[in-house]
């Protein structure tokens, strides 16, 4: 760790001058040679560099919703290539160079402020070892070597001897618990960040390597840091116990106001937000509108969980538009009749009932919607003319057809052909009539 800590011994003078300057100022507050004094510029000089560090996150935000939308395509090349694993890892990073992103992006702000974490372990082994280093002269090195932070020295370790813990004007017992605990929740801290990413801001429904990775993270980090954090110093331990902190209230923030698709997520946001838009009936906020923006223009590629929160605001009588806002839908917005009730503006269609054949050939159908009485009423006759009605039928039906008079019998003729093939006694057609010249 000192070798790895003399790479950077370069910005050491920066980074002790940045304690120096915080301890000033808690100094006169505290007390010069307080452990508080000492630990708030500490943890001061983490908050300043994280501060630094907001645009780095940004763009590792960017480039982790740039991995996002290239789900899709990195589960296609997962099923083709299933069988084949050596040709999948290839397409996968050549997928990767096309479109720019780096799978390694979420690693970003650990790989930036590394160097500001080794050149504090500098200074605090300089302290530990009674060498003024940077911008701390001797009389700032018997400071710190004064500052206590919970009864352990600001420069001891948890590997530390007796006889060098009692140089630094603590006992042992209190340098191995006050580092174990922070150890516990420098480790804790990290791994709940880690699988807060993993269980809640990730879209389960694609698996590819890089879910693999971000998984296999989880696990390893805490233990690494569980490792190396028996040989931090103090000071070290309150810098790394800091920053987890806040990355981990940094990424609360981050999953809860901007989640990824198709994550949980997501649904959670969603859920709080139609609650939200619903109950006030418009969005209050630029992040709300920037969110259904987004999924507007989505179209059929939207999630479930998207195509859940439209149909919520359906429902309600809501429609979200393009450019992120929700107004009222005109086809459920609600007005009062003149009985103060209110019904809705576009009232459904009734589709009328369809006809058969024979009742549009009839022409005699009734019309959709009346009432089989009122057929029955406007078309019924008297009873006398029913009755008489009924006797005539029976009588022309009992005479028989051959009992028919002459004159009503068709003539025979070449005319009338038409009337034979419809009754049956001739399909043909008309007959030409005999020429005069062969009777």
């Amino acid at each position: 760790m000192d070798t790895i800590a003399s790479l950077f011994s370069f910005i050491t003078t920066p980074v002790s001058w940045v304690i120096v300057q915080f301890h000033s100022v808690y100094g006169k507050i505290f007390g010069p040679d307080t452990g508080w004094a000492w630990g708030l510029s500490i943890v001061s000089l983490v908050i300043l560099i994280r501060i630094c560090l907001i645009p780095l996150f940004v763009k590792q935000i960017k480039a982790t919703r740039a991995m996002q939308t290239l789900q899709p395509e990195m589960k296609k090349i997962q099923e083709r290539y299933k069988n084949d694993k050596q040709r999948q890892s290839e397409e996968m990073m050549k997928l990767y160079k096309e479109s720019g992103t780096n799978p390694l992006s979420s690693c970003l702000p650990i790989l930036a402020q590394s160097p500001f974490f080794f050149a504090l372990y500098h200074v605090l082994n300089g302290i530990a070892s009674n060498q003024t280093i940077g911008v701390i002269n001797e009389s700032l090195l018997a400071s710190a070597q004064k500052a206590h932070i919970f009864g352990a020295p600001l420069a001891a370790k948890f590997t530390d001897g007796s006889a060098k813990v009692e140089a630094l004007g603590a006992s042992l017992t209190d340098v191995r618990v006050v580092t174990a605990i922070m150890i516990v929740l420098m480790s804790a801290s990290q791994f709940y960040t880690q699988r807060q990413l993993m269980t809640k801001n990730v879209d389960t429904t694609v698996k590819t390597p890089f879910m693999q990775q971000q998984k296999m993270l989880m696990y390893v980090f805490p233990v690494m840091f569980a490792v190396f954090g028996i040989n931090f110093p103090v000071g070290v331990l309150v810098y790394w116990l800091t920053t987890n902190v806040w990355t981990m209230g940094q990424q609360m923030y981050v999953i809860r106001n901007n989640p990824t698709p198709g994550s949980k997520a997501q649904a959670a946001y969603l859920e709080r937000l139609t609650h939200h838009v619903t109950h006030h009936g418009k969005t209050r906020r630029r992040s709300e509108k920037t969110i259904i923006k987004a999924i507007v223009a989505k179209g059929r590629d939207r999630n479930e969980f998207e195509r859940g929160f439209i149909n919520a605001l359906t429902k309600s009588g809501l429609v979200a538009q393009a450019d992120g806002t929700v107004v009222k839908g005109e086809a459920q917005a609600a007005t009062l009749t003149e009985d103060g009730v209110a019904t809705t503006a576009a009232a459904k269609r009734q589709q009328p009932k369809r006809q058969t054949k024979a009742q549009r050939q009839s022409g005699g159908t009734k019309a959709a919607g009346d009432s089989p009485s009122d057929a029955s009423d406007s078309s019924a006759p008297s009873d006398s003319s029913d009755s008489s009605e009924k006797t005539t039928s029976l009588e022309k039906s009992d005479e028989p057809q051959d009992a028919k008079p002459a004159a009503q019998q068709p003539p025979k003729g070449g005319s009338n052909g038409r009337s034979r093939a419809q009754s049956g006694q001739r399909k043909g057609g008309p007959q030409r009539p005999k020429s005069p010249s062969k009777k």
